[in-house]
């Protein structure tokens, strides 16, 4: 993991296409901006954990209804 210090309105460029601008800092919280691509996602880590799980269930219950359906 790379470790940077950044001030109010300093940026971090992630190759050519992606830019994270520090907008804000204050207490605790760390503002961000970040400019990407359109076809890249950009996700908060908690929520893309939660569509992963989701993602993961559905596909569970459907395998079990493929199962039911072959048994009839």
């Amino acid at each position: 993991m790379l470790v940077l210090t950044r001030k109010n309105g300093e940026s971090i460029k992630i190759g050519d296409d992606i830019e994270i601008t520090i907008v804000s800092a204050k207490n605790d919280q760390v503002k961000i901006g970040i400019k990407a691509p359109k076809n890249i996602e950009v996700f908060r880590s908690e929520i893309l954990d939660q569509i992963q799980t989701e993602n993961e269930q559905a596909s569970k219950d459907i395998t079990s209804l493929l199962k039911f359906m072959k048994k009839s």
